[in-house]
């Protein structure tokens, strides 16, 4: 028997190697969905360790969340201002929510953690 005719469906986005990519080839999307996970990452290093110990939650942020935030960046290089801002904005929160550090500007608190600017 012959096979029988079918459409193919039309996708807007696919993932691809772990990359989101869209019909424009736009890195926005992947971006959003790389954000989302560093932060709900983040947030779960912050409220799962009962232990306040700073180095430890950021040894546990550097070795989880990071890699989020650098994987693949030669493909995705975020190069509208809102993908740039937001990198650096999951380090900003994160390092915001470890004890005593909230009350110092992003720039000190990198200096006392020994944390480099994304």
């Amino acid at each position: 028997m012959p096979p029988k005719d079918f459409a193919l469906s039309v996708l807007t986005q696919t993932r691809d190697l772990g990359i989101i990519v869209n019909d424009s080839l736009s890195p926005t999307a992947h971006v959003m969905d790389i954000f989302n996970k560093a932060h709900r990452r983040s947030a779960l290093i912050l409220r799962a360790f009962t232990s306040q110990n700073v180095k430890l939650l950021i040894r546990a942020y550097v070795v989880y969340v990071r890699p989020l935030l650098e994987y693949n960046t030669v493909v995705w290089t975020p190069y509208f201002v809102k993908n740039i801002e937001g990198t650096g904005r999951v380090q900003r929160r994160f390092t915001k929510g470890l004890r005593g550090h909230g009350k110092h500007a992003y720039p000190g608190r990198l200096r006392l953690l020994q944390l480099h600017s994304l």
